[in-house]
């Protein structure tokens, strides 16, 4: 449950447990921490309102270690997030009936019975506010003009107010809905990545595709590369070495001096309201199960800031490992 090798972040925790949160090792020190930004984007990321779960939780971060008078130290950074909402009552199902969709059984027989399946565990989006902490905590860490920014791009297949409502009418009748964030990055200096397993987009897409619901990552034209010919995907080089818009913003795993485009498609939510049939072991039959928990009708909305801050740890480990930061 670790990510980056020279910024290292480990989550722990479960969502039903007394507390999720993530463990931070290789901050540089004097890095001034913003905690009016850090509270926003924990803010943007929790549950409660608008197309979210209706579970009640302020994401209120404790900084435990690792940082003094507003400033990392270099030691390790410990943060903690409690969890003060939680109904474990509508899970007394598992393990026996395992929820369509869901990890319960994977892990069940992984563990020999022993994990705490109470709002899927350690496997929860519940897991995200840490890295959502961690992303805020290294803000500073970036040079300004290296832009990461996140967008909701479609729910459902549809953008702005359809992909919306769509989404609303998929809670009213207790079902869910796919949807797709859309991630660029900019201004990364020329050459900025390593080659090969290393490289900008293995980095981004293997951190990337761990985040709940992650079904598909696309860089730059995506799949539609697939249906080009070289000189149609082919982007030129200006006479100052610029690309055209929509070029690829990394070649080799090196970043190019363009944006680079990055698309995450999320599946629907497994947690539904709606009835379907799974198989039940102590009973030794197909029964229709309803799930009574609070869930997201659709995962977009609240991937968006998590898709950001994964890149923003990617880009800082990079960072590190190229010598652009941390000197």
């Amino acid at each position: 449950m670790s990510l980056g090798d020279n910024i290292i972040v480990t989550l722990f925790g479960e969502s039903h447990g007394p507390a999720v949160g993530a463990l931070i090792d290789g901050m540089p020190p004097n890095i001034e921490i913003d905690s009016e930004k850090l509270i926003s984007d924990m803010i943007a990321r929790r549950p409660g309102s608008g197309l979210a779960s209706k579970r009640k939780e302020t994401d209120d971060v404790e900084i435990l270690s690792g940082v003094h008078s507003g400033k990392t130290t270099g030691m390790p950074i410990l943060l903690l997030i409690r969890n003060r909402d939680v109904k474990s009552k509508d899970y007394s199902f598992l393990p026996y009936q395992p929820r369509p969709g869901h990890v319960d059984h994977p892990i069940s027989i992984k563990t020999g019975g022993a994990a705490d399946l109470r709002g899927g565990g350690s496997f929860s989006a519940r897991l995200t506010a840490g890295l959502v902490a961690s992303a805020s905590i290294s803000r500073n860490l970036l040079p300004d003009e290296w832009n990461i920014e996140a967008t909701v791009g479609a729910l459902g297949g549809l953008e702005g107010d359809a992909g919306i409502a769509l989404a609303e009418q998929a809670r009213k009748d207790g079902d869910s809905l796919g949807s797709r964030v859309d991630l660029v990055i900019s201004g990364l200096p020329v050459g900025f990545g390593e080659p090969w397993f290393e490289g900008i987009e293995p980095a981004l897409a293997r951190a990337l595709m761990a985040i709940p619901a992650a079904r598909a990552v696309e860089f730059g034209r995506g799949v539609d590369a697939g249906k080009m010919r070289g000189s149609q995907h082919n982007d030129k080089w200006g006479k100052d070495m610029s690309l055209s818009e929509g070029a690829d913003g990394a070649l080799g795993g090196m970043a190019s001096g363009a944006p680079i485009y990055v698309r995450i498609t999320f599946k629907p939510p497994s947690g539904i309201s709606k009835p379907q049939e799974t198989f039940n072991q102590v009973t030794g039959m197909m029964e229709e199960l309803a799930i009574k928990g609070r869930h997201d009708p659709v995962i977009g909305p609240r991937a968006r800031p998590v898709v950001e801050a994964v890149a923003r740890l990617v880009i800082a480990d990079l960072a590190m490992q190229g010598g652009y930061i941390g000197e």
